[in-house]
Protein backbone atom coordinates (compact mmCIF):
# COMPACT_ATOMS: atom_id res chain seq x y z
CA UNK A 1 0.00 0.00 0.00
CA UNK A 2 1.59 2.80 -0.56
CA UNK A 3 1.07 6.21 1.09
CA UNK A 4 -1.90 7.88 2.11
CA UNK A 5 -2.56 10.91 0.13
CA UNK A 6 -4.09 14.02 2.33
CA UNK A 7 -5.87 16.50 0.15
CA UNK A 8 -7.16 19.57 1.20
CA UNK A 9 -10.78 21.65 -0.32
CA UNK A 10 -10.27 25.20 1.08
CA UNK A 11 -11.55 28.51 -0.29
CA UNK A 12 -14.17 31.68 1.21
CA UNK A 13 -17.37 30.43 2.28
CA UNK A 14 -19.95 29.63 -0.10
CA UNK A 15 -17.70 27.96 -2.87
CA UNK A 16 -18.76 24.75 -2.93
CA UNK A 17 -16.01 23.39 -0.66
CA UNK A 18 -18.42 20.44 0.70
CA UNK A 19 -20.45 19.54 -2.15
CA UNK A 20 -16.93 19.20 -3.40
CA UNK A 21 -15.26 17.05 -1.20
CA UNK A 22 -18.56 14.55 -1.37
CA UNK A 23 -17.93 14.28 -5.01
CA UNK A 24 -14.63 13.42 -4.68
CA UNK A 25 -14.96 11.20 -1.72
CA UNK A 26 -17.90 9.21 -3.66
CA UNK A 27 -15.66 9.17 -6.86
CA UNK A 28 -12.81 7.86 -5.42
CA UNK A 29 -15.06 5.45 -2.76
CA UNK A 30 -12.78 7.13 0.03
CA UNK A 31 -13.89 9.30 3.54
CA UNK A 32 -13.54 13.02 3.54
CA UNK A 33 -13.50 15.14 6.71
CA UNK A 34 -15.79 17.59 7.28
CA UNK A 35 -16.09 21.15 8.45
CA UNK A 36 -15.76 21.36 12.15
CA UNK A 37 -16.58 24.99 12.45
CA UNK A 38 -20.08 24.41 11.09
CA UNK A 39 -21.59 22.36 13.50
CA UNK A 40 -19.92 23.97 16.74
CA UNK A 41 -21.42 27.22 15.28
CA UNK A 42 -24.59 25.70 14.81
CA UNK A 43 -24.94 23.94 18.43
CA UNK A 44 -23.41 27.58 20.08
CA UNK A 45 -24.13 29.95 17.81
CA UNK A 46 -22.72 32.49 15.08
CA UNK A 47 -21.77 35.18 17.88
CA UNK A 48 -18.40 33.80 18.15
CA UNK A 49 -14.85 34.97 19.89
CA UNK A 50 -11.82 35.23 18.97
CA UNK A 51 -11.08 32.40 21.77
CA UNK A 52 -14.29 30.36 20.71
CA UNK A 53 -11.56 30.30 17.31
CA UNK A 54 -8.70 28.30 18.91
CA UNK A 55 -11.53 25.98 20.00
CA UNK A 56 -12.84 25.26 16.19
CA UNK A 57 -8.91 24.80 15.20
CA UNK A 58 -8.28 22.27 17.78
CA UNK A 59 -11.63 20.27 16.89
CA UNK A 60 -10.98 20.44 13.43
CA UNK A 61 -7.69 19.31 14.05
CA UNK A 62 -8.50 16.26 15.83
CA UNK A 63 -11.67 15.39 13.13
CA UNK A 64 -9.00 15.45 11.23
CA UNK A 65 -6.33 13.38 13.03
CA UNK A 66 -9.19 10.81 13.34
CA UNK A 67 -10.32 10.42 10.31
CA UNK A 68 -6.88 10.07 8.74
CA UNK A 69 -6.21 7.37 11.29
CA UNK A 70 -9.95 5.60 10.56
CA UNK A 71 -10.48 4.75 13.68
CA UNK A 72 -13.94 3.63 15.44
CA UNK A 73 -16.08 6.26 17.11
CA UNK A 74 -15.15 4.41 20.25
CA UNK A 75 -11.44 4.94 19.50
CA UNK A 76 -12.38 8.23 18.47
CA UNK A 77 -13.70 9.21 22.09
CA UNK A 78 -11.00 8.00 23.79
CA UNK A 79 -8.32 9.49 22.05
CA UNK A 80 -9.25 12.80 21.93
CA UNK A 81 -12.62 13.54 24.19
CA UNK A 82 -14.13 16.93 24.36
CA UNK A 83 -12.42 19.94 23.22
CA UNK A 84 -11.54 22.12 25.63
CA UNK A 85 -11.06 26.24 25.63
CA UNK A 86 -8.69 28.80 26.69
CA UNK A 87 -11.03 29.51 30.10
CA UNK A 88 -10.53 25.53 30.73
CA UNK A 89 -14.59 24.97 29.53
CA UNK A 90 -15.63 22.28 27.34
CA UNK A 91 -16.22 23.56 24.40
CA UNK A 92 -17.59 20.98 22.26
CA UNK A 93 -16.75 17.08 21.21
CA UNK A 94 -16.14 16.35 17.52
CA UNK A 95 -17.66 13.31 17.05
CA UNK A 96 -21.50 13.73 16.34
CA UNK A 97 -20.45 14.60 12.82
CA UNK A 98 -17.70 11.95 11.94
CA UNK A 99 -18.94 9.84 9.35
CA UNK A 100 -20.13 6.67 10.63
CA UNK A 101 -18.65 3.37 11.50
CA UNK A 102 -20.10 1.80 8.00
CA UNK A 103 -18.86 4.26 5.79
CA UNK A 104 -15.54 4.38 6.84
CA UNK A 105 -15.49 0.91 6.41
CA UNK A 106 -16.65 0.20 3.04
CA UNK A 107 -14.26 2.83 1.95
CA UNK A 108 -10.78 1.71 -0.29
CA UNK A 109 -8.65 1.89 2.19
CA UNK A 110 -5.31 3.16 -0.47
CA UNK A 111 -8.03 5.63 -1.52
CA UNK A 112 -6.75 9.50 -0.61
CA UNK A 113 -8.74 11.71 2.19
CA UNK A 114 -10.44 15.07 1.54
CA UNK A 115 -10.19 17.35 3.79
CA UNK A 116 -12.92 20.43 4.19
CA UNK A 117 -10.74 23.51 5.00
CA UNK A 118 -7.59 22.99 7.29
CA UNK A 119 -5.49 25.08 9.77
CA UNK A 120 -4.95 28.12 6.88
CA UNK A 121 -8.47 28.71 6.99
CA UNK A 122 -8.26 29.30 10.86
CA UNK A 123 -5.41 31.42 9.86
CA UNK A 124 -7.16 33.29 7.34
CA UNK A 125 -10.25 33.49 10.04
CA UNK A 126 -9.12 35.18 12.46
CA UNK A 127 -6.55 37.51 10.96
CA UNK A 128 -9.53 38.71 8.79
CA UNK A 129 -11.73 39.12 11.76
CA UNK A 130 -9.64 40.02 14.89
CA UNK A 131 -6.35 40.79 13.20
CA UNK A 132 -4.58 38.19 14.97
CA UNK A 133 -3.99 34.81 15.22
CA UNK A 134 -3.63 32.31 18.33
CA UNK A 135 0.30 30.40 18.35
CA UNK A 136 -1.36 26.83 18.20
CA UNK A 137 -2.62 27.53 14.83
CA UNK A 138 0.64 28.85 13.52
CA UNK A 139 2.18 26.00 15.29
CA UNK A 140 -0.13 23.87 13.58
CA UNK A 141 0.55 25.03 10.37
CA UNK A 142 3.94 24.36 10.64
CA UNK A 143 3.71 20.59 11.55
CA UNK A 144 0.89 19.33 9.66
CA UNK A 145 1.62 18.05 5.79
CA UNK A 146 -0.55 17.72 2.82
CA UNK A 147 0.00 16.43 -0.86
CA UNK A 148 -2.18 18.37 -2.70
CA UNK A 149 -4.36 21.81 -2.15
CA UNK A 150 -7.84 22.34 -3.93
CA UNK A 151 -8.56 26.25 -3.88
CA UNK A 152 -12.45 27.14 -4.94
CA UNK A 153 -13.09 29.97 -6.45
CA UNK A 154 -15.77 32.95 -5.69
CA UNK A 155 -17.61 32.57 -9.59
CA UNK A 156 -20.51 30.20 -8.09
CA UNK A 157 -23.22 32.75 -6.95
CA UNK A 158 -23.34 33.12 -2.69
CA UNK A 159 -25.51 31.33 -0.99
CA UNK A 160 -27.40 32.94 1.68
CA UNK A 161 -26.47 30.68 5.08
CA UNK A 162 -27.37 31.67 9.06
CA UNK A 163 -23.77 31.06 9.30
CA UNK A 164 -21.99 32.72 6.18
CA UNK A 165 -20.85 36.33 6.70
CA UNK A 166 -19.84 37.95 3.23
CA UNK A 167 -22.47 37.88 0.49
CA UNK A 168 -20.58 41.65 -0.73
CA UNK A 169 -18.49 40.60 -3.88
CA UNK A 170 -15.53 42.90 -2.76
CA UNK A 171 -14.82 40.72 0.79
CA UNK A 172 -15.53 37.70 -1.24
CA UNK A 173 -12.54 38.80 -4.12
CA UNK A 174 -10.23 39.94 -0.81
CA UNK A 175 -10.71 36.48 1.02
CA UNK A 176 -10.01 35.07 -2.71
CA UNK A 177 -6.96 36.85 -2.74
CA UNK A 178 -5.73 36.26 0.89
CA UNK A 179 -5.76 32.45 -0.19
CA UNK A 180 -4.40 32.31 -3.26
CA UNK A 181 -1.35 34.16 -2.03
CA UNK A 182 -1.11 31.62 0.87
CA UNK A 183 -1.42 28.92 -1.59
CA UNK A 184 1.60 30.59 -4.10
CA UNK A 185 4.24 31.10 -0.90
CA UNK A 186 4.06 27.46 0.57
CA UNK A 187 5.69 24.47 -0.95
CA UNK A 188 2.24 22.23 -1.63
CA UNK A 189 0.91 21.40 -4.98
CA UNK A 190 -2.27 23.57 -5.52
CA UNK A 191 -5.05 23.70 -8.21
CA UNK A 192 -7.46 26.49 -8.87
CA UNK A 193 -11.20 25.38 -9.01
CA UNK A 194 -13.33 27.18 -10.66
CA UNK A 195 -16.43 26.54 -13.43
CA UNK A 196 -20.18 24.99 -12.52
CA UNK A 197 -20.05 21.87 -10.29
CA UNK A 198 -19.52 19.53 -13.09
CA UNK A 199 -16.47 21.55 -14.43
CA UNK A 200 -15.50 21.48 -10.76
CA UNK A 201 -15.34 18.06 -9.86
CA UNK A 202 -13.45 17.54 -13.71
CA UNK A 203 -10.82 19.45 -12.80
CA UNK A 204 -10.50 18.37 -8.98
CA UNK A 205 -10.60 14.89 -10.73
CA UNK A 206 -7.51 15.54 -12.95
CA UNK A 207 -5.56 16.68 -10.37
CA UNK A 208 -6.13 13.78 -7.88
CA UNK A 209 -5.44 11.13 -10.71
CA UNK A 210 -2.31 12.93 -11.19
CA UNK A 211 -1.81 13.22 -7.84
CA UNK A 212 -1.92 9.30 -6.83
CA UNK A 213 -0.87 8.02 -10.53
CA UNK A 214 -3.91 6.79 -11.87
Amino acid sequence: MGVLKKIVIIGPESTGKSTLCELLAKHYNAVWCPEYAREYLTEFGSGYTYENLLAIAKGQVALEDATVNRESPAERIIRAGSIVNEGGEIAHSPWCIVHSEGRSSIANPQSPIFIDTDLYVMKVWCEFVFNKCHTYILQQIAARKYDLYLLCNIDLPWTDDPLREYPDEKPRQELYRIYKDILINQDTPWVEISGVYEERLQTAVKAVDMLIGK
